[in-house]
């Protein structure tokens, strides 16, 4: 490795290096610099300052190095050559004119003079300004649900609100403020309408007549008397907070302060979000309702309600505001002797509930609010649990000492006969003060979220309910923000001056070309440009077929017919010859057929038999639930790489079902099914030039309400460099639902050698280098799953432990790293500007694969973009969204671009591009492949036609069983 110059000052063998103290560069922070300088050591190429530059010899662009971690700002670099892309002098590009435009979006005049300013606070992480716009690729225009959103000026007031006593429901401290506005408005409010959020704060546009102040509010009218005997006066204490300026969005819209302004934009979103919050079910950033679409039924007493998703956003053109339509599933409000026939499919109540199904229906209905009939439904009780006997045998003692049944108690107070002696009562209170009540006498309230995993049934009815083609769904867009009328409610366009439009975001996007993608010269076509991102295995040899020499099959299905599992091993192994691979005709050992509740043994008796056997067949029992548990034994205890089938698939004897299994079977035995031919031809910009590592890390959590369980966290990394096309994958568990990958690096202690270095970002760098005989000198990372609010801490936490792990490998070795969030989950979609029109969509009539938008709705200054990298199949498609962290490898944004809308090409699993860059999607699928070795027998899969789907809660192990590294170095995930 060749020596390399300090971080963020010029080297001993270099200069040019912008001082980190200069107010023209970002102030990187200072927990990475104390990891990742080095102090001094000369490179012998231009130090790593904030602005890259090239130096005088005709060195390739890959000895042009960036800030650590900051802002490259292009625009006040006139003076340095930059390697990236020089923007165009157009006014759209020019951050000058750029932010005189979003300045005058907000109504603010802005200075002539610019001024760079640093961060307000010197721990502020920033990150890479973008480096110009993309040029390549076919224009076009296309719609985004944005809509623009003007603010007038207005001098805006924070005021901290204190309740007490204290309540966690948000809707009564709604309630709570709006009682007191009514009531106070006119005398102490200044006739002033606050905007709440529902918490602990309160906006207003103008002072309040004081700093502090209490008040008293009651209740109580509210409600009848009968709904609660508790106290329904509250205090109210309102104190001056701060006083969020107007001043510092226009600023940063000019691009004279680094920091968003997000005090600011998260006033105005509790503006926009203050009357919806009030009238309908609100769900984190969404809200549904009955009025805002037709409910439905998706089974097992669950339902569907429709809604929209809204958040105000800071972009290019300005305040925009994301609007989407979006369904939640709710508890149908049905009585809860119903919701039990219907979750149990139960019909005879006469027999009391086995434990199983009682455990069951006490974690669907903890914490659920029901109403009462013997109060006509008009008081309600929170579910605390549900009584362990049947109401029949259940008692409780009166304040006299003496016992009575509860089915006494209701006949001699409310003169009521309970039915349904059978079933337990439901329960509230505490356990030490329970209350009981029959289940046939409670009413599930109306509008309370299902917050459990749905099931496979209840998936494919949401889907088929809520699915709907673009021209469908912008329709539909379009109406509901047409229904809320943000303007004419008094709060947003008369206190606060806002107003939205009603037309989507017009946005230039440009549509980038395929790649072309290299086959095996024996084949008839040996290289395919894709159309419209697919293609297919037609005449064409995987480029490097494996050699399995030990192979073995196991069918677990009773019902397919004795002679079909040797059939279609047959025919599968064909397929896999035909399309390139030497497979070996005859099995290690004979066709074993076995019963589903031998698994384990028959696997072991396998593996036994057969200890070096590179691929299990495994045809899968009829019944679901053993898929997790032959991943677990094969891939944890025994080291075998196994594929599963689906009997229903394989009884089919489909050609292209075998050549999708042949697909995944290459990989899984060390081949490779397709490369880049600009990798082969080393004409990938900042890839093929110097041993590059392309990762991809995701950490997925367990199911709402799995408490006990850890998040699972899994890196992949590319181990042929330059083709990289295949991708080893580490897994493991961490506290549970923590987004911040714990185990990329860290020091262990052994009893033997003392503190050794390890962790999952070390292991692959070794790994690359056994497999490629070179030091990695370049690392590309694709995080998956991380939020906005997360992207400091996930940046600095991981960072420092990439850096860690290079430098533990050896003294000095600092790999330059391109650090990219990817996000699917997201409510950006895009539209294409005519629907319809065959030249400018797909066949699902979304936008084309390969639209990339990098303007109007992407951040003002930030390198981010939206990419489209898919093609449709039905509904609407979701680009995914791309955003740098870190760019030490200074990308162009043509570069980046084409780099990841070609990677979508190369996914092993399919003959189309895929919508998540393949080294996120591969860490995705790894994770959830852990996810299996933690439960017991509630698992599927196995390869289908659709992909593979998990089922539902199951008990957890403590602890995740390490993958055996015969396995973990194949894409044994797929």
């Amino acid at each position: 490795m060749s020596s390399r110059g300090g971080y963020g000052r010029a080297g001993r063998g270099g200069g040019g290096g912008r001082r980190s103290d200069q107010l023209s560069g970002p102030v990187s922070s200072p927990a990475l610099q104390t990891s990742v300088a080095r102090g001094g050591r000369g490179r012998g190429n231009p130090g790593r300052g904030n602005t890259p530059v090239v130096s005088s010899s005709s060195s390739p662009p890959s000895d042009v190095v960036s800030g650590v971690i900051g802002a490259v700002d292009v625009a006040s670099s006139s003076s340095a050559t930059s390697v990236r892309e020089k923007p165009k002098a157009s006014g759209s590009d020019s951050s000058s004119s750029l932010g005189q435009e979003l300045a005058e979006k907000v109504q603010i005049t802005p200075e002539t003079k610019s001024q760079t300013v640093p961060p307000s606070t010197s721990k502020a992480v920033t990150f890479p300004v973008r480096p110009g716009f993309g040029q390549a690729g076919k224009k076009v225009t296309i719609r985004a649900n944005h809509f623009l959103v003007q603010v007038a000026d207005r001098d805006l007031y924070h005021y901290d609100v204190s309740i007490s006593p204290e309540v966690i429901s948000k809707k009564v401290n709604r309630d709570v403020m709006k009682t007191l506005v009514e009531t106070y408005r006119e005398s102490h409010l200044a006739k002033k309408i606050p905007a709440y959020d529902g918490r602990k704060s309160l906006y207003t546009a103008g002072p309040l007549p004081f700093e502090t102040k209490e008040f008293i509010v009651d209740l109580n009218d509210k409600k009848s008397a009968a709904s609660s005997k508790r106290d329904r006066k509250f205090k109210v204490a309102i104190k001056l907070a701060s006083r969020p300026d107007l001043y510092q969005l226009q600023e940063f819209l000019r691009r004279k302060q680094r920091d968003a302004p997000y005090e600011t934009i998260q006033v105005l979103d509790v503006v926009l979000r203050d009357q919806p919050s009030q009238k309908y079910v609100t769900v984190g950033r969404s809200f549904f309702d009955l009025s805002l679409g037709k409910k439905g039924e998706l089974g097992e007493g669950v339902e569907y309600w429709r809604g929209y998703f809204q958040s105000l956003r800071l972009t290019q053109m300005g305040l925009s505001l994301n609007v989407d339509v979006s369904a939640r599933s709710f508890y149908e409000p049905i009585m809860v002797t119903e919701f039990i026939s219907k979750y149990l499919n139960l019909r005879d109540f006469n027999r009391p509930l086995r434990d199983s199904d009682r455990v069951k229906v006490k974690k669907a209905l903890k914490n659920l609010k029901v109403e009462l009939a013997q109060f006509d439904f008009a008081r309600s009780v929170k579910i605390s649990g549900i009584s362990s006997c049947p109401i029949s045998e259940l008692r409780f003692t009166l304040e006299d000492n003496t016992q009575k049944t509860v089915v006494q108690y209701f006949a001699e107070k409310y003169n009521y006969r309970v039915k349904h002696l059978s079933l337990p009562a439901i329960q509230s209170g505490s356990d030490s003060r329970p209350a009981y009540f029959p289940m046939e006498l409670c009413r599930i309230a109306e509008g309370q979220r299902y917050t459990k995993k749905l099931n496979e049934r209840q998936v494919t009815a949401m889907l088929k309910a809520t699915c709907q083609r673009p021209d469908m769904r912008e329709a539909a867009i379009k109406e509901m923000v047409r229904n809320n009328k943000y303007n004419e409610i008094d709060l947003v366009s008369k206190e606060f001056g806002m107003s939205v439009t009603g037309q989507l975001a017009s946005v230039d996007a440009r549509v980038l070309p395929p790649p072309l993608l290299k086959y095996h010269e024996s084949g008839k076509e040996k290289i395919v440009n894709p159309r419209l991102g697919q293609w297919n295995m037609i005449d064409k040899k995987m480029i490097n077929g494996a050699r399995v020499a030990s192979w073995a099959c196991v069918n677990f299905s009773t019902r397919i017919d004795r002679n079909l599992p040797q059939e279609f091993c047959n025919q599968l192994i064909s397929m896999c010859v035909s399309k390139g691979m030497q497979f070996n005709p005859q099995p290690a050992i004979q066709l074993i057929s076995c019963p589903p509740q031998r698994i384990e043994e028959a696997l072991r008796d396998i593996h036994k038999r057969a200890p070096d056997l590179q691929i299990l067949i495994v045809i899968l029992p009829d019944f679901t639930g053993s898929y997790g548990k032959i991943k677990r034994i094969c891939e944890t205890e025994l080291g075998i790489v196994s594929q599963c089938c689906q009997p229903n698939q394989a009884r089919k004897l489909s050609k292209q079902y075998m050549e999708n299994v042949a697909l995944k079977i290459n990989v899984k035995t060390g081949g490779r099914n397709t490369v880049l031919e600009d990798a082969i031809r080393r004409r990938i910009p900042l890839i093929t030039d110097r041993p590059t590592i392309i990762m991809g890390a995701d950490v997925t959590h367990p199911q709402p309400g799995e408490d006990s369980s850890p998040s699972i966290a899994a890196v992949v990394a590319s181990m042929d460099w330059p083709e990289v096309t295949k991708y080893r994958g580490l897994v493991s568990a961490q506290t549970h639902r923590e987004e911040i990958i714990e185990d990329l690096y860290k020091l262990v202690h052994d009893p033997q050698k003392g503190l050794v270095h390890s962790g999952m970002i070390r292991e692959h760098l070794i790994a690359f280098r056994r497999a490629t005989g070179e030091k990695a000198q370049r690392i590309i990372f694709y995080r998956d799953g991380v939020s906005e609010g997360q992207f400091s801490q996930v940046l600095l936490y991981e960072m420092t432990a990439i850096r860690k792990a290079c430098a533990s490998l050896e003294e000095g070795y600092l790999p330059r790293v391109t650090f990219v969030i990817v996000q699917k989950r997201h409510h950006t979609r895009l539209f294409p500007a005519q629907h319809g029109n065959r030249e400018t969509t797909d066949k699902s009539g979304n936008i084309q694969p390969g639209t990339v938008v990098d303007t109007k709705i992407c951040h003002p200054t930030e390198f981010d973009f939206y990419l489209n990298s898919h093609a449709g199949i039905q509904g609407t498609s979701r680009p995914a969204h791309y955003h740098v962290l870190v760019d030490e490898n200074g990308f162009s944004a043509d570069a980046l671009q084409m780099l990841t809308n070609n990677l979508c090409y190369t996914f092993a699993r399919c003959t189309r591009s895929v919508s998540v860059v393949p080294p996120a999607y591969y860490a995705h699928l790894a994770a959830f492949r852990a996810r299996y070795y933690m439960e017991s027998e509630m698992s599927d899969g196995g390869s289908s036609r659709s992909r593979n789907t998990t089922t539902s809660t199951s008990a957890v192990v403590s602890g995740l069983p390490a993958t055996k590294d015969k396995v973990k170095d194949v894409m044994f995930y797929c």
